[in-house]
């Protein structure tokens, strides 16, 4: 049993969908805890829930480095709208991948900031709080495209029109 783990944890494509959650669900969870702390104006709190969101926005890093590693194999295994579906979600990630890393910054800096001008903290707050929205959205927007890769059950529409990854070498 340990053996199929070690092995499964050097497929990129095991990490990727292993650790795929994380910029999701991981800052979905980050994100109400962060409106919590912001009305409970605990600043303690609202460190937390901030180190939280920087975490799973910065994870966005590995997910897509891992994605990026794992292409080749999920083409193999693709049908031809899978591989539509692929190259869409590659697409939405390398043009999308920046809003994580911003928001993590954000984070970063929501933190610090307050330190020398406590005055910023709810400024900061309420920008980490729409700014998190949006890249929620974001993520969202990319995870759908990637579903549709390997789950045929969840294509309810059309692959795009756009070439699969195999014919863009």
């Amino acid at each position: 049993m340990i053996d199929i783990l070690l092995r499964d944890l050097r497929q990129p494509e095991y990490i990727h969908v292993l650790i795929n959650p994380l910029p999701i669900y991981g800052l979905a969870i980050a994100w109400i805890g962060l409106i919590i702390a912001f009305f409970l104006r605990s600043r303690r709190a609202q460190i937390a829930t901030l180190i939280i969101v920087l975490i799973c926005a910065a994870s966005a890093w590995p997910v897509y480095e891992f994605g990026e590693q794992a292409e080749n194999p999920v083409i193999s295994m693709a049908d031809k709208d899978g591989q539509a579906w692929l190259a869409e979600h590659k697409d939405r990630a390398e043009d999308l991948i920046y809003f994580f890393y911003a928001l993590a910054l954000l984070s970063a800096l929501a933190i610090v900031l307050p330190i020398k001008w406590p005055k910023s903290s709810a400024p900061l707050m309420i920008t980490v709080i729409l700014f998190g929205a949006a890249t929620l959205g974001i993520g969202g927007y990319i995870a759908y495209a990637g579903g549709k890769i390997r789950h045929r059950e969840f294509r309810n529409e059309p692959p795009p029109k756009k070439s699969t990854a195999k014919e863009q070498r």
